[in-house]
């Protein structure tokens, strides 16, 4: 058995703390030299902006939160933790009554006295017994049996259910109840967490239930200000740092440091309420930012990939080579688990679920169908069976009912979904969008939206409504247009149409004469074009029907054109453009979505596009779903028959959960002494939130 200083790394670590404490000790004795005081600050680097043991270096591990904050769930733990905590994004303040009375039932019944057939309207009806003929068809493709009754007897045995009544101490899994009240004297003014869901919906006094991030996005609709929204927003990340971190001091938090996932698509008013939350409320030391499709593939160790994020009310898709997020290939649709969830106990709903008072906004409602979709929703055909299953429902104050009841299609209906999203409910879902939180704009030109934009996500959202694929100029844009983030410089529209037109019409891109075309008699004067009664340029050769020739062609004036002709005064700007685009709800099929982001990803490089199609990793809650992979594999196979052979659908290597491979990817990030992206305190104070320009490693 050897010791530990004849093992070479136990050795040279031990030498190496040796060494620094040796040289602390020296500084130390300096310091006291030359001040006379006794007590001695711990020494600082050459630069007096970190210590050795801070986040610059990655010496200190423990001093680094990493934070993920996401529609449903937070995950915030140490850069040393092998794990994150997993909790809910929501906060439950008092309230002159409750989320369930305030807000009508989830899912929304169209009839409340009629048939289970008829609660949520005929066409949804008839749209998932269509849905349900076009699977027997494809099992019987697959040689899956079918039974010709399937269905009818699950209908029955669900309409005969009777809930058995579970005495409480007969209960083996008896859920604790949050008490509001903390004491005889006083109660608390707000719960975070499970804490929250765990609040009885009759409590006294009464407490309403937020969520602050909704669809990726801060969740304006459910408050009147913006400072209510942020407040909470902090309340909540600042209960997590304390109860599931043990940071209980306020004093520790100075020495700090921070990593925060934020999307790929992100609003700058988002990133830069984080940092003002992290540098002014909690005032850490410092703070860095990660994309997380990048830190997607820092958790799975892969350097180039395309990552397909299915969380619970968003899914990003963006594809990363060689440790950068390729910008326009970056999508951000509102759809995820959360749709399938309530999908899911809709058709159940249609199909005589016993349980037919279930209501999402009634928080044991919300737990008890989460822990169904998890438990029963599948993507294999050999799970589609009228099996029995049984569930326990556990109402405050009131003793455990044990229900029964069947599946058969609607386990493998809700989750394909994601292939078909105007299967789920999108009516809420731009509810409330820029109610008080404008969009960003640039620093310089007022009028200029400067949020990041992608040639992949506009167009997705040129495919729901084609009239946004117009320029400021009102041009429509030919292919898939040269978008550009905020802080590059835009193309002209115009002279990209002049470069890009190929039907022989002579073209002037300068002052300097152009040479005659053959046959000609006199050359083509330099300078604009004079257009005349019949299209022609004063009796020479001229662009006789012009794309650019506004009107009906009738310019009879003989005059050069004005400057400026070329941009029409009554076109949309790029500020209304803008707020067209914010009012197109982003929603695709998801083999569709994939597909548009890798071939914006190659360019037209057939290398790249293979090399990113056989490179897909599904990750997210929603990825967790059984025969995921395999089913959206076949999905795109089917869309690109040409790529058959290079695709594959992959998840998160070495049995990792799906839901934490971007907040470890986040922490190998936060370990890395390699980037420069640490923005600290005395940078925020002197440059505010423009310093994220000069930090952040991708194009702010």
């Amino acid at each position: 058995m050897k010791r530990d200083d004849q093992i070479l790394p136990f050795r040279l670590q031990n030498e190496a703390n040796r060494d620094k404490m040796i040289r602390n000790a020296k500084d130390r004795d300096r310091e006291l030299a030359r001040t006379g005081n006794t007590d001695v600050p711990i020494p600082t680097n050459a630069d007096g902006d970190e210590d050795e043991d801070g986040a610059g270096d990655g010496a200190d591990f423990s001093k680094i939160i990493v934070i993920h904050p996401g529609s449903q769930n937070l995950r915030i733990g140490l850069a040393s933790d092998a794990l994150p905590k997993s909790i809910p994004m929501n906060i439950a303040c008092k309230w002159k009554e409750c989320e369930s009375q305030e807000y009508e039932v989830r899912p929304k019944r169209q009839k409340l006295d009629g048939t289970p057939e008829q609660l949520f309207g005929e066409e949804f009806s008839k749209r998932i017994t269509k849905m349900a003929n076009a699977l027997k068809v494809d099992m019987r493709a697959n040689k899956f049996k079918v039974l010709p009754n399937s269905k009818e007897l699950v209908i029955n045995f669900n309409r005969r259910a009777v809930p058995e009544k579970i005495p409480e101490h007969n209960d083996p899994i008896r859920i604790e109840w949050t008490d509001v009240t903390k004491d005889d004297k006083s109660t608390a003014s707000y719960f975070t967490g499970m804490e929250a869901l765990r609040i009885p919906d009759d409590s006294k006094p009464s407490y309403k239930m937020f969520w602050p991030i909704q669809q990726g996005w801060f969740h304006e609709n459910d408050y009147m200000t913006k400072e209510h929204l942020f407040d909470d927003f902090e309340a909540v990340l600042e209960s997590a740092i304390r109860k599931e971190l043990g940071l209980v001091h306020s004093l520790e938090w100075e020495q700090m440091s921070c990593v925060i996932v934020i999307p790929d698509l992100y609003d700058k008013r988002y990133v830069e309420q984080l940092l003002e939350m992290c540098m002014t409320g909690f005032g850490f030391k410092q703070v860095a930012f990660v994309q997380e499709s990048l830190a997607g593939t820092y958790g799975a160790g892969y350097t180039s990939a395309c990552i397909v994020d299915i969380g619970a009310q968003k899914t990003s898709i963006c594809c990363v080579e060689d440790g950068m997020c390729i910008e326009d290939s970056r999508i951000n649709l509102k759809q995820g688990g959360a749709d399938v969830t309530d999908t899911f106990i809709k058709m159940m709903l249609h199909d005589h679920f016993p349980y037919s008072d279930i209501n999402l906004k009634r928080r044991y409602d919300f737990l008890l169908a989460e822990e169904l979709k998890i438990a029963y929703c599948t993507l294999n055909y050999s799970e589609i069976a009228g099996r029995t299953h049984d569930f326990h429902l556990r109402v405050p104050n009131q003793p455990t009912h044990k229900y029964q009841f069947k599946t058969y299609d609607e386990v493998i209906m809700a989750p394909m979904g994601f292939w078909d999203p105007t299967l789920f409910d999108n009516s809420h879902k731009l509810v409330g969008r820029r109610k008080f939180i404008d969009r960003s704009y640039n620093a310089y030109d007022v009028d200029i939206p400067d949020d990041p934009a992608s040639a992949a996500q506009l167009a997705i959202l040129t495919s729901i409504k084609p009239s946004i694929a117009t320029t400021a100029n009102g041009f429509s844009m030919n292919g898939n247009p040269e978008l550009a983030t905020p802080s590059k410089e835009k193309p002209n529209p115009f002279l990209s149409r002049m470069e890009s037109e190929t039907n022989g019409y002579s073209r002037v891109t300068s002052a300097a004469g152009s040479p005659a075309p053959e046959g000609a008699n006199t050359p083509i004067p330099s300078g604009p074009f004079v257009f005349g009664a019949n299209g022609t340029n004063g009796g020479s050769p001229g662009p006789n029907g012009n794309p650019y020739q506004f009107g009906n062609g009738t310019h009879n004036s003989g005059t050069p054109i004005p400057p400026g002709m070329f941009v029409d005064q009554h076109a949309r700007t790029q500020k209304d453009l803008a707020i067209e685009r914010d009012s197109i709800l982003p929603i695709a099929p998801l083999d569709q979505a994939i597909l548009t982001s890798i071939t914006h990803a190659a360019r037209g490089d057939e290398k790249k596009l293979r090399d990113f199609a056989g490179g897909i990793m599904v990750i997210g809650g929603g990825s967790k779903t059984p025969g995921f992979g395999p089913f959206l594999e076949e999905k795109l196979k089917a869309k690109r028959p040409d790529l058959a052979d290079k695709l594959l659908v992959g998840s998160a290597p070495r049995d990792m959960d799906g839901q934490v491979v971007v907040w470890k990817g986040a922490s190998v990030y936060a370990r890395m002494t390699t980037h420069e992206s640490w923005m600290g305190r005395l940078e925020y104070e002197r440059l505010g939130s423009r310093v994220l320009h000069h930090k952040v490693l991708w194009n702010y």
